[in-house]
């Protein structure tokens, strides 16, 4: 798991409006208590900004991508152990441990790795999903999968 700060990632996307200020709620909701709900939406409207200041197309939402990520991450979740890429997806970034999604975010944009994987130009489509484990090590495992 890579940290990052916060730095610089408040865009016109995250926060709804045209100024600075703080992330949206979505993307500041805690992830690690019973029945948190992960703004999909939110989270993707935030590696879509990435995505245009490097370039690459937007990624569109995709139920079953979504459905295949929660199901990742379920395992993951479940195991403590890295799920593998299934096949037929073009890129998967895991993480572990952060509370939010603007944390995993931060992680995986100061990442080389993980950012190159997040401006993956093939990449068309996306599903995203965390679950809590309480009992875990990490308690939050976060799954995203990209696909043309």
């Amino acid at each position: 798991m890579a940290a990052g700060g916060l730095a610089g990632c408040t865009t016109t996307a995250e926060t709804g409006s045209g100024g600075g200020g703080a992330l949206a709620p979505a993307l500041t909701q805690r992830m690690d208590r019973q029945g948190a709900n992960l703004d999909r939406s939110g989270a993707l409207a935030l590696v879509n900004s990435y995505r245009a200041t490097v370039g690459a197309s937007p990624l569109v939402s995709d139920p079953a991508l979504d459905a295949t990520a929660q199901s990742l991450a379920g395992a993951y979740a479940s195991a403590g152990s890295a799920p593998g890429k299934p096949d037929g997806v073009v890129a998967m970034r895991l993480s572990a441990g952060y509370g939010t999604f603007a944390e995993t975010f931060s992680g995986w944009r100061n990442s080389p790795a993980d950012a190159a994987v997040l401006s993956t130009r093939p990449a068309q489509r996306a599903g995203l999903a965390a679950v809590y484990n309480p009992s875990s090590n990490y308690g939050v495992y976060w799954v995203l999968v990209l696909d043309d």
